[in-house]
């Protein structure tokens, strides 16, 4: 407790505090914006936080991070637009109450539930992750070894509908990971000197989600205006608050503990929290897919709440178990800091700072976006191909200042194609960004490990940790395989089913 309070006297100091504000301000603006999610959002703003200090960066990311997720309902509710596939069903029944005049009422819930969630999430997390932490630092290198396969197999295996994709995208982030000299022998590099310290994950990350994005959108332009839907400022009257306070709980239960584990996401949780409100809403369930205000409130607090719970393997493990948390620790290791259990005994000062920031963040969005909401809708009137082109400025912009170097650019246009490619053929982003970050430790603790055991393979199941880890990877390899054999299947597979109908919906 002492060192939390440490951490909010730091965090609550005069430009710490104004770090916190830009950066809520700079997340909401971008995330408000169509087809941008909070992944993309941090990945832009990346390269705004090079000349601060890394404290100061961590609590703008964290205004960023909350940001991002906030503006991107605002997306899904007056658009129809989800910023990404955990806000699908915020879209499905926001932006129907947005059309039958609620969406002052839909932005209110949401931006509730949202720091409800989050301030529950982010107490969890105070909680769990230095547990976690002072428990995986007597691990070895076999047991994180393991971890990190699990992680691995984990967002390749079990997003999206076609695991062969999944694999493919890890690969190529594997493949974009072992570039470099860091072995002492080089690998990959094409005898170009720029490629010896191996590709910038920031100019990785900017291309994937932002250049890619551009392309797609540019290739699928629609030249007809975007059809906006007014909203006053967000107030929700007696009735609305007594049904959405239960939903706001209840998905924080369902959020957190999938944002936690390896590939949880928030996906399955949002879903979740849908489908019980929808069966809990007893008089009101004649309003589910019309507008009911229940299917805004819960999935919202999913969300956010899961976003809380990434951090937990994220801070203590240093493993990101979503794109978001990926770019993030990016963001981090550009720093020299390398989260784990380490990291709490090295930087203890600058972890309890960044905990405590989660809190004010938290407060400055629910204070300083909730008037502001007709101001974030204005900016959806922004003209896609001036939307998208200042998107490519400013990711030009941030790949250059990554080394100064024109080359980074030129990297930066060619895995912008790539995640062009990505798009149109239906490849997961995710297990290639997390295959790029976690390759190279993978291998160092691949390499730690056989050089303790000369060489001795056996060693790398030699941990109890390691082969309960090794049991989970096979049963998320073989689980969905035993499941489709039996009648009347139901799990992970059906819920992936169920969540592709809700996109397709959400798209018609």
């Amino acid at each position: 407790m002492d060192a939390l309070l440490t951490g909010f006297e730091l965090a609550l100091t005069p430009e710490n505090l104004l770090y916190a504000v830009v950066g809520v301000l700079l997340g909401t603006a971008v995330g408000v914006l169509p087809g941008i999610g909070p992944a993309m959002t941090v990945a832009l703003l990346l390269p705004v936080t090079y000349n601060v200090s890394p404290s100061a960066a961590l609590i703008m990311f964290a205004g960023i991070y909350y940001g991002g997720m906030y503006g991107g309902s605002t997306t899904s509710i007056l658009l129809n637009t989800p910023g990404e596939s955990s806000s699908v069903v915020t879209a499905l029944e926001g932006n129907k109450m947005a059309k039958t005049g609620r969406a002052a009422q839909a932005l209110a819930t949401a931006a509730i539930g949202s720091f409800v969630a989050g301030t529950i999430g982010t107490v969890l997390l105070v909680a769990l992750a230095p547990t976690v932490a002072e428990w995986v630092v007597v691990l070895g290198a076999p047991s994180y070894f393991a971890l990190m396969v699990l992680a691995l197999v984990a967002v390749t295996s079990v997003l999206g509908s076609s695991k062969l994709r999944g694999f493919i995208s890890l690969a190529l982030g594997l493949t974009i990971g072992l570039v470099g000299t860091a072995t002492g022998q080089a690998r990959l590099t094409f005898d170009n000197p720029l490629l010896a310290d191996g590709i910038d994950i920031v100019v990785v990350a900017v291309a994937i989600f932002a250049v890619g994005e551009a392309l797609w959108v540019a290739a699928h332009l629609r030249r007809r205006p975007l059809e906006i839907i007014p909203v006053g400022r967000p107030w929700m009257d007696r009735a609305d608050w007594g049904r959405s306070w239960k939903p706001w709980l209840r998905g924080t239960a369902f959020g957190f503990p999938f944002g936690a584990l390896p590939a949880g996401g928030a996906e399955m949780p949002t879903f979740l929290s849908y489908i019980t409100e929808r069966r809990l809403a007893g008089k009101h369930k004649a309003e589910f897919g019309h507008g009911a205000i229940e299917g805004v409130a819960g999935p919202e607090a999913a969300n956010n709440a899961s976003a809380a719970g990434t951090l937990v393997p994220l801070l203590a493990i240093g493993l990101p178990t979503t794109a978001t948390a990926a770019v993030i620790l990016a963001a981090m290791q550009g720093y020299g800091l390398q989260p784990g259990p380490q990291l709490f005994e090295a930087e203890p000062e600058l972890v309890w700072t960044l905990l405590a920031s989660l809190f004010v963040a938290n407060t400055l969005l629910l204070v300083i976006n909730l008037p502001m909401a007709p101001l974030w809708a204005r900016l959806l009137r922004i003209p896609r191909p001036y939307l998208y082109a200042g998107i490519l400025f400013f990711a030009v912009l941030g790949a250059y200042s990554v080394n100064f170097q024109w080359f980074d650019v030129a990297l930066l246009g060619l895995f912008g194609a790539l995640g062009f490619a990505m798009r149109r053929f239906g490849l997961p982003v995710l297990p290639l960004i997390v295959g790029v970050i976690l390759g190279p430790r993978l291998e160092e603790q691949l390499g730690q490990a056989l050089q303790l055991s000369r060489g001795d393979v056996a060693a790398l199941w030699s941990e109890p940790v390691a082969v309960i880890v090794y049991v989970v990877i096979a049963v998320l390899l073989l689980g969905p395989l035993v499941l489709r054999l039996v009648p009347g299947r139901q799990g992970p597979e059906r819920l992936e089913d169920d969540i592709d109908a809700l996109e397709e919906e959400v798209r018609s």
